[in-house]
């Protein structure tokens, strides 16, 4: 019987789902608190961002358009965090892989069946270069990943504001670079009539929930993900298992790099058809970290932490028609990280505190 209760115990502990669930609540509670301060109704501003989300169909195509870098962005860090690795890189491996895209796209011109999936591969081949390179610093020189991408995010900032000044990639009086061929798009025309011919909906959603299940099936089902996984656990004891600990990282960053470079490559595909001089990083890749600490790393949930983040960013546009400013949606996600890493801390206290009583009933 007692056996049952601590199985019932151990569930209510590991269940993720219910405490990133709870997490969410507390914040939005936060976001209202914040809202009442500063004068507003939160019923009527959370009112108006649902309706902002789900009111007409081109709100959801713009939400759904906003969370696909989210989604790819939070995937590629959920993938690292998973190997033991934690790659703040995924703004500069986006950017990288953005820079590629119009390179390739505005660059060459090719019949659509081989300059979207070449386009693509050269844009995901850049961002697994860009994190694969801060892998081989770890692995070689045991440089810590956290400085290597954040000085590579720079980096990649520079460069791409250069390209764009500099190269052939300008435009004449004017801010952006110059645009991809039609050829190039991954755009859905034909879902104009329904959504409006100002909707960006592309193909990006699709490929992104592609990609997630790929690395649902590498990380769980495959012998590299298993190496990749058992060197996250216990690096030492992987390697006394005969596991090449610095291929694994090398190859962690460098499938990392590859998800965020592609979500730079469908941002410009499939929603700007081109870049502009950056005077700050955008955040994709930084948001992407809440998006994967809500999903607790599972490239499953990510999807759906994604289309939240996505929700909750193109909604609050729409609370400015009361008044109420767009900026508590960043208190909201602030708070539900905040929440989610204390229920972490919590969760753990409570397992050694439990497993501190078990071995003491049984002495």
């Amino acid at each position: 019987m007692s056996s049952k209760i601590n199985k019932k115990k151990l569930s209510l502990a590991d269940n993720t789902i219910l405490f990133s669930l709870i997490s969410i609540v507390l914040g939005l509670l936060v976001g209202a608190i914040a809202l009442i301060i500063a004068g507003f109704n939160p019923i009527e501003a959370y009112s108006a961002m649902i309706d902002g989300v789900f009111g007409k169909p081109k709100f959801i195509a713009w939400a759904i358009i906003r969370s696909t870098p989210l989604i790819l962005t939070g995937l590629s860090i959920a993938f690292a965090f998973r190997t033991g690795l934690f790659n703040i890189g995924a703004e500069g491996q986006f950017i990288v892989g953005s820079l590629v895209a119009t390179m390739v796209g505005a660059g060459i011109q090719l019949p659509a069946i081989i300059h979207v999936p070449l386009t693509l591969l050269a844009a995901a081949l850049a961002g697994a270069v860009w994190g694969g390179f801060a892998g081989w610093l770890k692995s070689k020189f045991g440089i810590n990943e956290v400085i290597s991408t954040i000085m590579l995010n720079w980096l990649a900032f520079y460069l791409s504001n250069y390209m764009i000044k500099n190269t052939w990639l300008a435009r004449p009086n004017s801010e952006a670079s110059v645009s991809i061929h039609d050829s190039a798009s991954i755009g859905i025309s034909w879902l104009n009539g329904l959504v409006g011919p100002a909707t960006k909906v592309n193909w990006g959603i699709v490929i992104s929930i592609i990609l997630v299940l790929i690395i649902a099936f590498i990380l769980f089902k495959t012998t590299l993900g298993f190496e990749l996984r058992g060197v996250g656990y216990n690096k030492y004891g992987a390697e006394y298992a005969g596991i090449n600990v610095n291929s694994a990282i090398l190859k962690s960053m460098a499938i990392a790099g590859l998800l965020a470079g592609i979500a730079g490559a469908i941002q410009v595909m499939g929603v700007s058809n081109n870049i502009t001089i950056l005077a700050a990083q955008e955040g994709y890749g930084f948001d992407g970290i809440a998006v994967a600490l809500i999903a607790n790393s599972n490239p499953i949930g990510v999807i759906f932490s994604g289309l939240l983040f996505g929700g909750l960013k193109y909604g609050s546009t729409k609370m400015q028609a009361i008044g109420a400013p767009s900026e508590v949606v960043n208190i909201v996600i602030g708070s539900i990280v905040f929440f989610i890493a204390l229920s972490t801390v919590l969760r753990n206290l409570y397992i050694k505190m439990r497993d501190k009583k078990n071995k003491g009933g049984i002495a």
